[in-house]
């Protein structure tokens, strides 16, 4: 897909719009480590088919593992799948996480000639020690990333991948008024007072028509990082989450959040709403301790596809893999997602 200017594509407008998103894992062949197209492209076509979006060479895609080339190629291959079963309109959020801020913008660049219509960008926690308490360089770094970027970016908040750099509030609503090709926030410090505060601003009717985006089909949405609290952020304005529970039970997350956002115009919806969410809300905490290896294992034991992440990060422990299995709060996700999808997995 070609692109002409910030933020803008020169062909389908695929809108980012407040929902679910997963970050996709990379999938690797067995002995040589390289890229697991087939499996890739089914997973891809499966979260996106229960109606979440994709978001890939992120921390769950092991983006730190992938050379520039694979990031391209798995790009390339999310549009080409999308596209070959009629998904035209949904977009492909690509990571630009980098060691520097020219690193990112070169990712970014190659993101959106592969045909990604966002992207997201983390700072770099290799000098975290000089830019955590630097308030004006972590800002000069989203305010160039952005501005130099030929599609719209997304802020990406994880201390956990960055050093422990965690951006506050202020910084956050900040750039979202200077900087008009920034697209949003994730949340991965699961921060609901920070996601209250930001979305208090730029949730706000006014907003849009003060600090307008480069890209009108990319307004700033606010998104958690987990989907344990994806109930109490709708009511306080945030637009879903980027979640990696939605690899394992996307029809469920997404069900979620459409009971969420009805139970706001219509509270008999808010008792199923808060039942999901208890489902929910429990499975994310335990699955989310097991970390990559733990979501690959669970995507292998209930989709036949998931495999090791590459090396030096180890797989799943046998004793670890079959208690997270059978963890009653596992088992209660993997009912749900059943019921919801009306599916027998």
């Amino acid at each position: 897909m070609s692109f002409n200017g910030n933020g803008t594509h020169a062909s389908t407008v695929r809108s980012l719009k407040p929902g679910i998103y997963a970050p996709i894992p990379s999938f690797f062949l067995p002995d040589s480590e390289d890229l697991d197209i087939p499996s890739f492209e089914n997973h891809v076509v499966r979260v996106a088919t229960a109606g979440v979006g994709p978001l890939l060479a992120g921390s769950m895609g092991e983006a730190i593992h992938l050379s520039h080339e694979e990031r391209v190629t798995l790009i390339k291959t999310a549009r080409k799948a999308l596209d070959n079963v009629g998904l035209l309109s949904v977009p492909v959020i690509a990571g630009i996480g980098a060691g520097s801020t020219r690193e990112s913008i070169d990712l970014a660049n190659e993101a959106a000639a592969a045909g990604a219509d966002y992207a997201i960008a983390i700072t770099s926690g290799y000098f975290a020690g000089a830019l955590a308490g630097n308030k004006k360089a972590l800002k000069a770094f989203f305010q160039e990333v952005s501005s130099k970027s030929p599609i719209p970016v997304m802020i990406y908040n994880y201390p956990g991948a960055s050093g422990g750099i965690n951006l506050d509030s202020d910084l956050i609503t900040e750039l979202a008024i200077d900087c008009p090709n920034i697209c949003g926030v994730k949340l991965t410090c699961g921060d609901v007072g920070k996601l209250t505060r930001v979305a208090a601003t730029v949730s706000d009717p006014i907003f849009s028509s003060l600090h307008p985006r480069t890209n009108k089909n990319a307004p700033f949405l606010v998104l958690g990082g987990f989907s344990d609290f994806l109930l109490p952020s709708t009511y306080s304005n945030g637009h879903g989450a980027i979640t990696g529970l939605a690899n394992v039970a996307p029809y469920a997350i997404v069900k979620l959040f459409q009971l969420s956002e009805a139970s706001i115009v219509d509270p008999s919806f808010l008792p199923e709403a808060q039942r999901l969410q208890g489902i929910v809300g429990r499975a994310d905490a335990t699955i989310a301790k097991a970390s990559i290896s733990g979501t690959k294992y669970l995507l292998q034991k209930l989709y036949g596809y998931g495999g090791h992440p590459r090396r030096p990060l180890p797989p799943i422990d046998v004793v670890a893999a079959e208690a997270l299995w059978e963890h009653s709060h596992t088992q209660a996700l993997v009912r749900l997602e059943q019921e919801v999808s009306g599916k027998v997995q």
